[in-house]
């Protein structure tokens, strides 16, 4: 086995927020393993030297598999960097154990996938002694595949660097994301990111998006500890009566009823390294909730996605269709519950060591940040007509937008500041759709966190001694898609951080599905597309 190696300096992003001492709450927060304040010098410089797995078909890398893989745990190291680089010696051990477990297991075909810009699972599947080629050379897909706007107008997206939207990419698998799959016969599945043909990371990939921005994270001295929690419904096949097709709601666990289902997918889940914590039937007829263990780094974006593959995978073989995706005001949310940490892991930044229930001043001005940026970030976690309507549906007035609100264990709040429990305290992002890319949800959190964090206006959080946030503009979310798409475009911090080439693409994309909305929601009645 034959790895190319090579040695690049890792360029920090022209985009990169510049992280200050800490100080009083007119200044922005640096946490405490931040590179700046607490490496010796000479670490200093080596930061800017790692190893990367070169395939002999790209020029140049500049992500590459994550942390290292343990065969005894299903996650990555908790406190690793995002994009950590393995050394030649750790890839060696990966390889051999993905033998094993290949030989073990009997498996035939290893799926090569990544996430679409809805946050579908778009994949490759190749025989599996092909697989180690195809680690070293990577696998080609349409670009059309993953960016899924047809005939984009050269005046409405940015084509970096002579690629095309015809063109091919190519998937280059995260090694640590290899897992067999318990719902699909002698099947492993192995996560990848995205390259464009001439070796540069693609711009519009979530996942690398998000990457970057826990990477931004670990730059200022902080880490992500974070969980997804999400509901789903469960559907019967669909019969026709009437010459209509309809397709009418599961009983969940309400009883004892079908619990097999959900028990598959739960142990299936944990196979493939997302832990569930609890599942539950939700608030409507068919609904179930399913909670995720929180994970730090890119783990709970990956969890999500395995999610939304699997649960679809599981329902078909009991007959059943699942379905994130819904057309009335009762819409299956996707909270994102997190916490800041130090880069160690070791302490919540969020807590108060005082022991009372209120936030830091880190978590104020975190939080300042995400109320800042609500009205972009509900683009982004709300990303259809339909799944906006929540927003509204406590209101009987017309109006165009709504005010972004935060509280203490209120769970009515777009923001819930939970202090209870044996994780402590823990922000819940709930402008979420569970439609929404798990990866750029996590990706926009943490930038408009991060701008809190970086803010040097004084205004936007209280002093030590209040629980209150006082904000020189109070925040409103908007109601109808377009006046939020307009909202992201014209926020500049996360145009900056996202980059202007996604957000050309996902504006662009947007703007398609408006003018075929009506087309699009009855092709997807029965979630042919958005599983």
């Amino acid at each position: 086995m034959y790895f190319y190696i090579g040695i690049m300096k890792n360029e920090r992003s022209k985009k990169q927020m510049v992280c200050h001492k800490l100080g009083d709450m007119s200044k922005p927060v640096l946490g405490p393993g931040s590179a700046e304040s607490h490496l010796p010098q000479d670490d200093k410089g080596s930061q800017n030297q790692t190893i990367v797995i070169k395939p002999s078909l790209l020029k140049t890398s500049a992500s590459a598999p994550g942390a290292e893989f343990n065969p005894d745990s299903s996650s990555t190291d908790s406190t690793s960097n995002s994009t950590q680089i393995p050394t030649a010696p750790q890839l060696s051990s990966r390889m051999k154990h993905i033998k094993q477990e290949m030989t073990k297991n009997h498996l035939q075909f290893v799926r090569f996938e990544a996430t679409d810009l809805h946050g579908v699972s778009r994949s490759k599947s190749i025989p599996a002694h092909f697989f180690q080629e195809k680690v070293i050379h990577g696998v080609f897909m349409p670009r059309g595949y993953l960016e899924l706007i047809p005939n984009p107008k050269d005046n409405e997206v940015d084509h970096i660097r002579a690629t095309c939207f015809n063109s091919d990419i190519v998937l280059m698998p995260e090694l640590s994301t290899f897992r067999v799959l318990p719902w699909a016969e002698r099947t492993a599945r192995v996560i990848c990111d995205t390259f464009t043909v001439t070796g540069e990371p693609l711009l519009t990939s979530p996942r690398y998006i998000a990457k970057q921005q826990l990477d931004q994270l670990k730059d200022c001295g902080f880490s992500l500890l974070s969980a997804f929690i999400y509901d789903f419904c469960i559907f019967g096949v669909p019969e026709i009566i009437n010459s209509k097709t309809v397709s009418f709601p599961v009983s969940t666990l309400l009883s004892n009823h079908d619990q097999s289902f959900i028990q598959e997918l739960v142990d299936g889940l944990y196979h493939t390294g997302a832990n569930v914590e609890s599942f539950s039937s939700s608030t409507r007829p068919g609904q179930m909730e399913i909670c995720f263990l929180p994970e730090f780094g890119i783990s709970s974006a990956d969890n999500a996605f395995t999610l939304r593959t699997g649960v679809n995978e599981v329902a078909k073989k009991h007959n059943y269709i699942t379905s994130f995706f819904i057309e009335t005001e009762f819409c299956n949310s996707g909270i994102l519950s997190h916490s800041l940490w130090d880069v160690g892991g070791k302490r919540n930044m969020f807590c108060s060591s005082s022991g009372t229930e209120q936030l830091t001043i880190t978590g104020r001005k975190w939080l300042a940040g995400l109320l800042k940026h609500s009205a972009a970030l509900s683009c982004l976690m709300a990303p259809a007509v339909s799944c906006r309507k929540r927003y509204s549906k406590e209101s009987k007035d017309q109006k165009e937008s709504v005010p972004t609100t935060w509280g203490y264990n209120d769970n009515s709040c777009a923001f819930n500041i939970k202090c209870h429990g044996e994780r402590g305290t823990r922000i819940e992002n709930k402008l979420g759709s569970a439609t929404a890319n798990p990866y750029l949800v996590l990706a926009a959190t943490l930038a408009a966190g991060l701008d809190g964090l970086q803010s040097s206006d004084g205004t936007l959080a209280a002093p030590d001694d209040s629980t209150e946030l006082y904000q020189s503009k109070p925040s409103e979310i908007p109601l109808k898609l377009e006046d939020a798409l307009v909202a992201l475009e014209e926020d500049q911090c996360l145009r900056q951080a996202l980059g202007e080439t996604f957000i050309h693409y996902f504006v662009a994309m947007k703007k398609y599905e408006l003018e075929n909305e009506e087309t699009d929601a009855e092709r997807n009645k029965f979630l042919e597309y958005f599983i």
